[in-house]
Formats: structure tokens, C-alpha cells, sequence
């Protein structure tokens, strides 16, 4: 996704005449009240926006992570939220990352719709026609988000008919991706674009950035700095090659694997294997949250009495599949594999912790990944309160830069459920305390400073609120959580 950093300065204090009727301060809100406020915020009617001012539209994984909170609220809205987001899904079973609004001013936000052209370019993938789209995708996060969402009341679920209504959508866009983006032919989705990640300027991408030649400067404006410090967003250079990326892929109609490359060897699910582009990518979180949406889809269909063992075992050779294919023992952590080049990427991005949440992770693996959490490159329960975006020993690392440092709360979020999947309870419960203060204090900001926790970007941003509520919901009475709930089998 590319998002619009902004730090927000604190407004000038004020003198105020005294007044007899109120000697003390009023009682802030509680948390929660505060959290579902800032959603109430953000609602347009049929979705959730991540922030009203900076970023107008609805995002993929952003509504899948505000349904997750939101189903505390209203389940009937945290409902609604992915109806509207898998309306405009392809044909081909992408689900794009940005749906547009119509109502939003073009010069509102880049790249608007006119840039992308979902309903001329995207025609021969099955782009909507009634609704603009953009042609890329963000991390699978929806069946999860489906089955929680079921699961806040699955009485309205089952009388709106909710899963059978999402099931088919949900298993087309699985299917895309394991069939459409196997680039690498061993199994593993790739993306072909950093902003599909989510995690958009990390260092991770540096080195296969670095073969794209970046679009001229005169031919975009870069929104983003009306509202954020250069110093806080990617280089002219990065977002060059960014925008060169995005057009060069919908000017081939937004068709997978359009370069010429060698033959792949067959891949586990079937794919076999397509052409990589100039950015091709392996991303550990990408498929981890694949992957636990997997074992949602399993536990859905057996809601809806269809057969589900094939879908869990499918998790599982997936998980095996990215073992293999990105685990570096050397560095106690998966690492992202460049395609084009058939190598693993030295950088130690929080991407790499992110499979913690899967349930069949073999366990000298989840204990290293909570070993390599708590060291000295990401400093979890020692020099930070909060995992960080990337290595803090990294050469790239910079506490304020988006995600080249920061930390942020959906990746804690998933942190803190793979910890307590894995019976790291106590850390969980650390992380949690950790997560909701930086949220409380921070006004729900968008990202903070690893080390201050000082707020960066928007505030009252919408995961954040959402994932505060989620927490505030789950945890930890039952020692169950969003993650936790994945495993398990078939058990309703």
C-alpha cells in the first residue's frame, strides 16, 4: 500500500479563565469507547477508511484488519466491511488493494483512479466495471477476518447467510494467488510489487528495487509529501521505481509472470511455476498469512458442511514449502527470496518473525523465532516495548521512516497471538500490555518510534483502534485470540 506518513504536531497550549463549575479535568474516555469512536470515524456507510484525511479509500488488509476489531462493535458492520471490499473482486479472484470511492477528488490521493484504469487495463483479468479498483494486492489476511467475524455472532452469520455468501470469493482469491503467483515454482506466492507486502519502503526491497529503473520525476506528484516530511517517506528515487513497477504491470493488462525467464521447476500446489518479472518476491509474512487463512477457509467450509481436510493439509505442505524456501538458520529467522535472482535477501525484516502464528511450525522453529524476537536485532522485552519493522542493527534502520524501523501495531498484533499459540504466554501478555499503552498513549497512531514510542504518522488510524478492541476483547481471560483461533481442526 502506499500510504501518507504525517506526523502530528501538538497544538500550542492555551490559557483558559477559570471556571467555578469545573475545578478538575473531566475524565478521559475509557479505551475501548475511544477505540470504537475512532471506527465510528472512519465509516462510510459501507466501509471503514484507514484515516478520513490521508487516506480516503477503502484498503485491502486494512478492512480485514478493522473487521477483526469491528466485530466487537457491530458484527453486522465488521460484516458489511468485507462484503464491500469482495464486491470488487476480479474474476481472475484478485482482490485488489485499493478500492476507490467516487466521491473522493482525484488529486486527493496518488495513485488515484485514473492512474490505474482497472476498468480499460484490467478488462482481460475481469476488473469491475461499476467500481475502480486498483491492480495490485495486499497480504491475505480476509479468511481469517471471515471466521472471526463468524464467530462474534454466529447466529446473525447463519441467518444472513454470511459464509456462504464470502466461502466461494475467499477460496477464487486463494486459488489466484497459489496458481497465478507460484513465480518462484516452488509453491510460494510471490509479489510483484512492494506495496503488495504492505510494508512498503523496507529495506527488504532494496536490492530487487534496485534492477527497476525508476519513472521519470516530471511524470507523477507525489502526494504523499503534502502531508509528511520527506525524511519520513521513500527517496524520489524509491517511489520512481514504484510508480515504474505499477505501470509497467497494468500496462500489460495486469497480466502474472509477462518478462520472458528460464523454466520453473513444478511447484508443490500445482502452479508449476511462471515468468518473474523485474520484482518477484517470496515474502515469509505474505504466505504465513496465506497460510493461516488457509486453516480459516478449512474451518469455514466445515461450518458449512463441505469437506475441509484438504484445505488443512494444503496449510501444511505450505508450510513446509516455506521452510524450505526461506528459512536461514544463520540468521534465526525466515528471510525474503528474490526471485529474479534465486536468492535469499540478507535483511532482517519483522516479515521474518511473522510465521510465529502458524500452528505447525516446527517447534526448534518457533523457539528460535521468539529467541531472535527478544535479541539484540529486534530488542522485544529489553530495548524495545515493541517489535520493530526492521533490524535495529541494520545498516537501513531509522526509528521514524515508515517501515524501515518503526513499529507497528497490526505486526504486534500478530506477534502477540504467535507467542501465545506457541505458549510464550508470559510475552504474549508483556506484549500486550506493551501494544494497548503505545495505543492509548499515542492516540492510536499509525506507527510509532520503536524505541519512544513516540507517535508517527496519522493518528486515530484504523487497525490500530480496530486492534486495540480486539485485544481489549480476547485477551487474555481465555488465552484465545484471532491467531489461536486457526487452530484446532475442524472444532466449530
Amino acid at each position: 500500500m502506499d500510504r501518507t506518513a504525517q506526523r502530528t504536531p501538538r497544538p500550542a497550549g492555551r490559557t483558559v479563565a477559570y471556571d467555578p463549575s469545573s475545578t478538575a479535568p473531566s475524565p478521559a474516555p475509557p479505551l475501548h469507547v475511544r477505540a470504537a469512536a475512532v471506527l465510528e470515524a472512519g465509516w462510510t456507510g459501507t466501509s471503514t477508511v484507514p484515516s478520513r484525511s490521508l487516506y480516503p479509500h477503502q484498503w485491502s488488509w486494512d478492512s480485514a484488519f478493522i473487521a477483526i476489531g469491528l466485530r466487537h462493535v457491530s458484527p453486522l458492520r465488521a460484516q458489511t466491511e468485507l462484503d464491500t471490499l469482495l464486491a470488487a473482486q476480479w474474476a481472475d479472484g484478485r482482490i485488489p488493494h485499493i478500492v476507490f470511492n467516487p466521491s473522493v477528488p482525484l488529486d486527493a490521493y496518488f495513485p488515484s483512479p485514473d492512474f490505474w484504469r482497472s476498468s480499460t487495463a484490467g478488462r482481460a483479468a475481469g476488473a469491475p466495471r461499476t467500481v475502480q479498483t486498483s491492480g495490485i494486492v495486499q497480504p491475505p489476511v480476509h479468511a481469517l477476518a471471515a471466521w472471526l467475524v463468524h464467530l462474534a455472532d454466529p447466529g446473525l452469520s447463519r441467518a444472513r447467510g454470511f459464509l456462504t455468501r464470502v466461502y466461494p470469493r475467499l477460496a477464487a482469491w486463494h486459488r489466484y494467488l497459489l496458481h497465478r503467483r507460484d513465480l518462484g515454482g516452488g509453491g510460494l506466492v510471490s509479489v510483484v510489487h512492494p506495496w503488495e507486502q504492505g510494508m512498503d519502503n523496507s529495506p527488504c526491497w532494496d536490492r530487487p528495487l534496485s534492477r527497476v529503473t525508476p519513472a521519470p520525476a516530471r511524470s507523477f506528484r507525489r502526494a504523499d509529501l503534502d502531508h509528511g516530511s520527506p525524511e519520513g517517506r521513500p527517496t524520489d528515487l524509491d517511489y520512481g521505481r514504484y510508480v515504474r513497477l505499477a505501470s509497467d504491470y497494468r500496462d500489460r493488462g495486469y497480466a502474472d509472470g509477462g518478462i520472458e525467464g528460464a523454466a520453473r521447476r513444478a511447484s508443490v500446489e500445482g502452479g508449476g511455476g511462471r515468468r518473474a518479472g523485474e520484482f518477484a518476491v517470496e515474502d515469509p509474512a505474505f504466505n504465513a498469512l496465506l497460510i493461516a487463512s488457509e486453516y480459516a477457509l478449512a474451518r469455514i467450509a466445515h461450518e458449512l458442511g463441505a469437506a475441509s481436510t484438504a484445505r488443512q493439509a494444503r496449510a501444511e505442505r505450505l508450510t513446509a514449502a516455506l521452510v524450505e524456501r526461506l528459512w536461514e538458520p544463520a540468521a534465526g529467522m525466515f528471510l525474503c527470496r528474490d526471485v529474479r535472482a534465486g536468492e535469499l535477501i540478507p535483511e532482517r525484516g519483522v516479515s521474518g518473525l511473522i510465521p510465529l502464528l502458524l500452528p505447525t511450525l516446527p517447534r526448534d522453529l518457533a523457539a528460535t523465532l521468539v529467541r531472535t524476537m527478544c535479541g539484540p536485532h529486534f530488542g522485544l522485552g529489553g530495548t524495545t516495548r515493541l517489535v520493530p519493522s526492521y533490524d535495529l542493527l541494520g545498516e537501513a534502520f531509522d526509528p521514524h521512516r515508515y517501515w524501515r524501523g518503526p513499529a507497528w501495531i497490526n505486526t504486534n498484533w500478530l506477534l502477540e497471538g504467535g507467542l501465545r499459540l506457541h505458549g510464550e504466554r508470559g510475552r504474549a501478555d508483556a506484549l500486550r500490555k506493551g501494544i494497548l499503552h503505545t495505543a492509548d498513549a499515542s492516540g492510536f497512531a499509525e506507527y510509532v518510534d520503536p524505541y519512544t514510542a513516540q507517535a508517527c504518522g496519522a493518528t486515530g488510524f484504523g487497525w490500530t483502534a480496530a486492534l486495540t478492541l480486539d485485544l481489549l476483547h480476547d485477551r487474555p481471560a481465555g488465552d484465545g485470540n484471532g491467531v489461536t483461533a486457526i487452530k484446532g481442526g475442524d472444532r466449530g
